[in-house]
């Protein structure tokens, strides 16, 4: 089997979840190679030990990404970093020749974005994807597949959202992704609506206009000193846009929220058609819901248990659950693969979906700030 080195810059929580996947990949079976964590790399070294302990293949540890670069035994780098760094570290690692697989939203606006996909463009020798792990959930790919049949006639109406709670308790302490200088403009836009965008953009559903509700619930919180200091993102976001497809227009609902009361972390798309209907949520991860219609006939939803049926084959039985870190080793399988030459079954999310998801948050900022519905 193939050997991929990798290198991880930013060692916090999605960094160690990668590790984890990668200290998993004996569970996948047939492919075609297998990523090695040969480097890591954060400004806080404090970090560290945690890998040290898990990774026995691992060399290197900094906290200058710049030296983590610069050596011959990293192919490739996972970049996690907040989103005021992604400029900078994003094309670093492409001038350096290492193929990318980075968090999203790619960039802290729109300005940024544009400045790594021309990175990205002076590189197409280079793998470059960027993270989104909720489609390689079984019931999506079978939500993906229906839609794709056609078997659902028109569509009248798509709703997709990603809800959290995160931040419903307005004593909890702030960090970067609630600093506007940090993590964008966007507020949970940026953090949230790639997850939420990936799958409308793949089947083709691309916003034409849309019209943005923004809340910036808790405007201070507090900063682990004793003291308070403003907490300026956006914390909820509705985005009502216009799809136009085949001749016509539906409309569909985009939700990102932190502050969702009674949803741990929950991901979800609903889509009504005038023939089927099919929808998925995280809240019953192994259930897929599909409605069929006939002239006449009844409306009733469906509902079939899938079990273990992710797109990249595994050890576990068809009969068992899947879940979030079983999404993640997929998406990462997903990654591996086309850095060995494979074609995976469902390809991770691409600068270009990134790039449009770009397009419809600075589009969205400009709704709300205008009350009013903006083209895309």
């Amino acid at each position: 089997m193939q050997t991929i080195r990798f290198g991880i810059i930013g060692c916090g929580l999605m960094g160690r979840e990668f590790a984890s996947a990668a200290a998993r990949w004996c569970h996948l079976l047939d492919m075609p190679a297998r990523p090695v964590i040969a480097a890591i790399c954060d400004a806080n070294d404090a970090l560290f030990p945690w890998y040290e302990q898990s990774l026995p293949e691992l060399a290197f540890k900094t906290t200058d990404y710049k030296e983590l670069l610069a050596r011959e035994d990293v192919d490739a780098v996972y970049i996690a970093v907040p989103h005021v760094l992604h400029t900078e570290l994003y094309t670093a690692a492409l001038e350096a020749g290492k193929h990318l697989f980075g968090e999203k939203p790619f960039g802290i606006d729109r300005a940024a974005n544009e400045a790594i996909s021309a990175a990205i463009a002076k590189h197409p020798e280079l793998i470059v994807r960027c993270s989104s792990e909720f489609p390689y959930f079984p019931g999506v790919q079978r939500f993906i597949a229906a839609v794709r049949s056609g078997s659902l006639g028109r569509i009248l109406e798509v709703d997709a959202g990603f809800l959290h709670s995160s931040d419903i308790n307005p004593d909890k302490p702030i960090n970067w992704k609630r600093k506007a200088s940090i993590n964008g403009e966007y507020g949970c836009m940026g953090d949230l609506g790639m997850h939420v965008l990936h799958v409308p953009l793949r089947l083709g559903w691309k916003p034409a206009r849309v019209f943005a509700q923004l809340s910036n619930v808790v405007t201070e919180r507090p900063d682990g000193k004793g003291g308070m200091v403003p907490c300026d993102t956006w914390d909820n976001a509705a985005l009502h846009c216009d799809v136009e497809q085949d001749g016509y227009t539906f409309p569909m609902t985009c939700k990102m929220q932190r502050i969702a009361p009674g949803e741990t972390d929950t991901w979800y798309i609903n889509v009504l058609g005038t023939r089927g209907s099919a929808r998925f949520n995280t809240k019953r991860p192994k259930t897929f819901e599909w409605m069929t219609y006939e002239p006449g006939g009844p409306q009733a939803w469906l509902s079939e248990d899938l079990g273990y049926t992710p797109p990249a084959a595994s050890i576990t039985g068809g009969i068992f659950e899947f879940g979030f870190t079983d999404a993640i080793l997929q998406m990462w399988a997903a990654y591996v693969a086309e850095l060995a030459g494979a074609a995976p079954a469902f390809p991770c999310a691409t600068p270009e979906e990134a790039a449009a998801s770009h397009a419809l948050f600075t589009a969205a900022l400009e709704s709300h700030a205008k009350h009013a519905v903006v083209t895309v």
